[in-house]
């Protein structure tokens, strides 16, 4: 007797099993390079402090991280805060994206191919890429966004309440993680549209009223994060500038973080669109991708603040690979069904595969040569900031009392001061120059600069010096006050070294 053959799906295993593994292994790829940027540092500043100082630096500033800091100071408590620990909860969380993409487009399209075809081709877009390696919110809420849709799509199949709960729970996770995931919701009013007139007559009436009151309850965990963040936001988003309509038409290409991605996902998503079978189930996945992102460029454009900026939509690239892989999977079909026509039906597999798989290539060599750019940007040191390499050069001649001055006031955003204290070793205390109060004692991401200079200078006699910038004269790049104050008790440096992003200078009183 011959041995039974084993399906090839089965020998695969589930769908979601390669897609998460490919973005797993695409997320752990040098995931410690390049050092952690200012985004990162506030992470790991307030992730490592205290629960009652991080709950009362939430009450002034970043209250819409809060739940995602509160889950990185139990992380960083059993794993610590370097680069890599900081980063794995990114890429655990884009893997689990990549595999509810696969569940959700086989909930779509049905077939292995589409849904596998859609989980991997969600680990090509660089911008995913990047924040799956970035010790920030958005892979959490990317993932949750991607779970809240399966769990969508599974409630409408069967209204029932155990189903409606995880859907809740997921969009609950994404609207604490950051507030502009809830606009997703109208692109599932869109989906819960289609669904209904698509089944119109075998509808079930309680869906009508259900996901309405399944999206307040969602939203009900998420009201102290709104009402603190609103007070909050001319600090954080000031600097978003007011989407223009091309900003709009050209937003494809930064939210994926290549234009050649970006339009090879449209033209894998045709066939999706064109080709008889379950066109009305892409139009679905095209409205949950676009109509968040119309929703938050007219709030943008409308009121007082822009939240129109491409990580803050990145949980909208999940619809966009499943509806190009619903356009491969239809592909597969149309291409096998034409094949199978001749007399070899096993050659219309391998055909119909072979097409599919050129298709999976296509986006995918197109973002190779962003790759590695999107990551490595900013300085000649292979970071966005050189905190790492300042705070190497400060440890190597660091003499005992020896103090430091670095940017506050209205340019602590930069993060320098906390970004070079987490590089520092730990047996390196520089003195704080010109600091009022520390970050902790503030209840801020950095530290106070003082009112007044010369009541906060200290009796350092060498000021390991940081100003923003590449610069021959950094104490021209300081403010008046506190430069003139430093020319007449020090003098000029005794070596100025450009790090790429801002300079180092090291000021001796005695020479």
């Amino acid at each position: 007797m011959r041995p039974a053959v084993r399906p090839v799906g089965r020998l695969l295993g589930p769908v979601w099993l390669w897609p998460a593994l490919v973005m797993l292994a695409v997320g752990a790829y040098r995931l410690g390079t390049p050092d952690l940027w200012r985004d990162e540092i506030a992470t790991s500043t307030v992730a490592t402090r205290s629960l009652g100082d991080m709950l009362r630096l939430l009450q002034h500033i970043d209250a819409s991280n809060g739940a995602y800091y509160l889950l990185m100071h139990g992380w960083t408590a059993v794993f610590g805060d370097s680069a890599v620990a900081l980063r794995i909860p990114s890429v655990l969380a884009m893997a689990g994206a990549a595999a509810f993409v696969a569940l959700t487009a086989r909930r779509l399209f049905g077939g292995r191919v589409a849904a596998i075809g859609a989980g991997l081709l969600f680990a090509v877009p660089p911008l995913v890429s990047r924040y799956a390696q970035e010790a920030r919110s958005y892979a959490l809420v990317t993932c949750a966004i991607a779970a809240a849709t399966y769990f969508l799509l599974r409630a409408l199949e069967r209204p029932t309440w155990r189903r409606w709960a995880p859907y809740c729970a997921a969009m609950a996770l994404a609207g604490a993680g950051h507030l502009v995931s809830f606009s997703t919701v109208a692109g599932q009013a869109a989906l819960v549209g289609l669904h209904l007139w698509r089944t119109r007559e075998a509808t079930d009436r309680r869906l009508l009223w259900q996901y309405p009151l399944a999206v307040v309850v969602a939203a009900l965990p998420v009201l102290p994060v709104v009402l603190l963040g609103s007070r909050q936001s001319d600090r954080q988003l000031g600097w978003i500038a007011t989407p223009s309509l091309r900003g709009l038409a050209r937003f494809g290409e930064s939210l994926f973080g290549s234009h050649l991605v970006f339009y090879a996902f449209v033209l894998l998503a045709v066939p999706a669109l064109a080709l008889p079978g379950r066109r009305l189930q892409a139009w679905q996945a095209l409205l949950l991708a676009e109509l968040p992102v119309v929703s938050v460029w007219l709030v943008s454009r409308l009121g007082e603040t822009s939240y129109f900026i491409d990580r803050y939509l990145l949980f909208t690239v999940p619809a966009w690979a499943v509806l190009a892989g619903g356009g491969v999977g239809a592909a597969y079909g149309a291409v096998a069904a034409l094949v199978r026509r001749g007399p070899a039906p096993r050659r219309a597999v391998a055909v119909a595969g072979v097409v599919a798989a050129g298709m999976l290539a296509v986006p995918a060599v197109a973002a190779l040569p962003r790759q590695p750019a999107i990551r490595y940007v900013g300085s000649h040191t292979g970071s966005e900031e050189p905190f790492r390499v300042a705070a190497r050069t400060i440890a190597v001649g660091y003499h005992s009392g020896d103090g430091m001055a670095a940017p506050l006031g209205n340019q602590s955003w930069a993060m320098v001061w906390p970004g070079v204290s987490h590089y520092l070793p730990s047996d390196v205390h520089p003195y704080p120059v010109f600091v009022a109060q520390s970050a902790d004692d503030a209840e801020d991401l950095s530290p106070v600069a003082c009112a007044k200079p010369e009541d906060c200078l200290g009796s350092v006699s060498r000021i390991w010096l940081l100003v923003l910038g590449d610069t021959a004269d950094p104490l021209g790049a300081m403010p008046t006050d506190q430069a003139q104050l430093l020319r007449t008790q020090y003098g000029d440096p005794d070596q100025v070294t450009p790090l790429g992003g801002f300079t180092l200078a090291l000021l001796d009183r005695d020479t």
